[in-house]
């Protein structure tokens, strides 16, 4: 399916968060199954992982999206994971080398791209459907510690392919790819695992450095320090 095709998109100037405008689009359907996704030019109080702002000036990409997921949770690609590996790779094909950045960002030259805030809509343990947020930063100003894609393309703003027009057929192809692979939990671990970044400090946890080993089929993160072994769960 072409990139685009088979999504209900509904596009706005500025809104508070396009999480809450998707929450309101799937309260007003009462239904299950399409593929709806909400864009804004700009969002006025957008957020992250545990509710941390994001910023979200015009000039990026911030979007929420729905849609349909596996059926159940056992046998059932992390969702995170899949939808991450989805949209590395629509990035990569721009020559941009895309990493992983546990649980829930996208780094190009260690610094923020993208991130990705994902959750399953459950009823007990199946699988209603699934909604992912995407703030990824286009040819928007970005603060300390991020890039965007017109600056990891070597322009200063105004790249033709960081435009927030051209990104959202790489943001729904990703997604496409997420949903395509939602019944193949280990090569999607393998593909985001390839693309792990892991700092050459150590991964800090509690007070102590540890090694990063790599990624469990559920999106979880492995830790090795030692003779000891943990995994971190990750908390949205």
């Amino acid at each position: 399916m072409p990139p685009g095709l088979g999504w209900q998109l509904r596009r706005l100037p500025v809104c508070a968060s396009t999480e809450i405008e998707l929450d309101r689009w799937l309260a007003q359907r009462q239904a299950q199954g399409a593929r709806l996704a909400v864009q804004a030019r700009r969002q006025r109080f957008g957020h992250g992982q545990q509710g941390r702002p994001w910023l979200s000036p015009a000039g990026g990409l911030w979007l929420s999206a729905s849609f349909p997921w596996a059926e159940a949770l056992p046998g059932s690609a992390a969702l995170g994971l899949a939808v991450a590996v989805g949209l590395a790779q629509q990035l990569e094909a721009l020559g941009l080398p895309v990493q992983l950045k546990w649980p829930n960002d996208l780094l190009v030259q260690e610094r923020k791209l993208a991130g990705l805030l994902p959750r399953l809509r459950l009823r007990g343990q199946q699988i209603r459907w699934a909604q992912v947020g995407v703030g990824l930063n286009g040819c928007n100003r970005v603060p300390a510690g991020a890039i965007s894609v017109a600056q990891a393309l070597g322009s200063r703003r105004h790249h033709p392919w960081a435009r927030p027009q051209r990104l959202l057929g790489l943001v729904l192809a990703g997604l496409d790819w997420a949903v395509a692979h939602a019944h193949q939990p280990e090569s999607v671990r393998r593909a985001a695992e390839a693309r792990l970044w892991r700092p050459a400090a150590g991964w800090w946890h509690d007070g102590q450095l540890w090694q990063v080993l790599g990624l469990t089929t559920d999106g979880r993160l492995r830790l090795a320090r030692g003779s000891q072994e943990l995994t971190l769960q990750r908390h949205f």
